[in-house]
């Protein structure tokens, strides 16, 4: 297994994270993601462990808090050997303050957090969200406060606009508080607008990304292309999908199944494997985050690594992904003389 530095932080994380969004399936949303319980998923962490992936990714609002419940059962016995990443933000419970980035709420759910990981600290802890009614001064001083605390190593955010990220490093960095090591985004051949702000503002700040649903909410699985239609078994079809088929075209998604198809029969690899592949050979990446709704899924997401895609099927996979830009992406890049694109190659 391959370990990176993840941003600024001195802290080196696996390429690939286990995401346990799959544990639970405590509402129906989540049981399209999987319902795994406490005996699988010690079975799944121990897979995990033996390949070299230590960092298991949750959140409060998995399963309204069982995902994370279920993980700290399964990692029992060996905490002192993982890193865990969980996150908070948005609604857990009911009234006004049971959502946010506030004082009030951040410091609540990290210590229903803690209990339900059965661990006293959190090695990564998500804003899983902006919060744009709480002062990010706020934010930002109780984050600050929990690591001075021990209960927390690093912090981090999620699904952050550009000026929500670069907002909270400057404030960050006046106070002399601690920053946001890491961005976790989504991000995948379908989707590459990740690639038009957040990549250049993670590489001119050393900020480091993990990146969630890498296969598009299983539309980047090898089941789906264009004379497949979508299994009637797959969280797509069963309304499970974070990822909004209206920002999805069709045309082009088409394109890069066909790309796949071609990738595939040249390496032998699965269509899955390739496509966590090209991730991995992207800057600012630090750690794609593969879920798993069982053992065979994880076997197959874990070989991911270990060979790299050639430079020509990058080439390929990028043309048959590239997308218009929208403004102001277009116009700066009329000019890279002035505004360089990330270095892909």
């Amino acid at each position: 297994m391959e370990y990176r530095q993840l941003g600024a932080s001195g802290l080196f994380v696996p390429v690939l994270t286990f995401g346990t969004a799959t544990f639970g399936g405590g509402n129906d949303f989540f049981k399209a993601w999987g319902s795994t319980q406490v005996e699988e998923a010690t079975r799944m962490v121990n897979l995990c462990m033996d390949a070299g992936v230590n960092l298991f990714d949750t959140a409060d609002v998995y399963s309204a808090g069982l995902s994370e419940e279920i993980l700290g059962k399964a990692i029992k016995g060996i905490r002192n050997k993982t890193l865990i990443s969980t996150k908070a933000t948005f609604t857990f419970g009911e009234g006004p303050n049971n959502q946010g980035s506030s004082r009030f709420h951040l410091l609540k759910q990290l210590e229903g957090s803690l209990k339900r990981l059965n661990t006293d600290y959190i090695d990564i802890y998500h804003m899983h969200g902006f919060d744009g009614n709480t002062p990010v001064e706020e934010t930002l001083r109780t984050l600050d406060d929990m690591i001075q605390s021990g209960k927390v190593r690093y912090i981090a955010c999620s699904n952050f606009s550009g000026w929500h990220l670069m907002k909270s490093l400057g404030i960050s960095e006046k106070y002399g508080w601690n920053k946001y090591v890491a961005h976790q985004v989504y991000y995948s051949l379908t989707n590459r607008e990740y690639e038009w702000e957040l990549m250049p503002l993670g590489l001119d700040q050393n900020v480091g990304s993990f990146i969630w649903s890498p296969l598009a909410a299983g539309r980047l699985g090898g089941k789906y292309g264009r004379n497949k239609p979508i299994p009637a078994d797959s969280r797509i079809a069963q309304g499970g999908s974070p990822v909004p088929e209206a920002i999805l075209n069709e045309e082009v998604f088409y394109n890069i199944t066909d790309a796949l198809d071609e990738v595939a029969e040249e390496t032998g690899k699965t269509v899955a494997q390739i496509s966590l592949n090209w991730l991995l050979q992207r800057p600012t990446v630090s750690s794609i985050i593969i879920g798993a709704r069982n053992e065979e899924q994880l076997k197959q997401n874990l070989d991911a690594v270990g060979w790299n895609l050639t430079l020509e099927q990058v080439k390929k996979l990028d043309a048959a992904s590239e997308v218009p830009t929208i403004y102001p992406y277009w116009h700066q890049r009329q000019n890279t003389s002035l505004n360089p694109l990330p270095d892909f190659y």
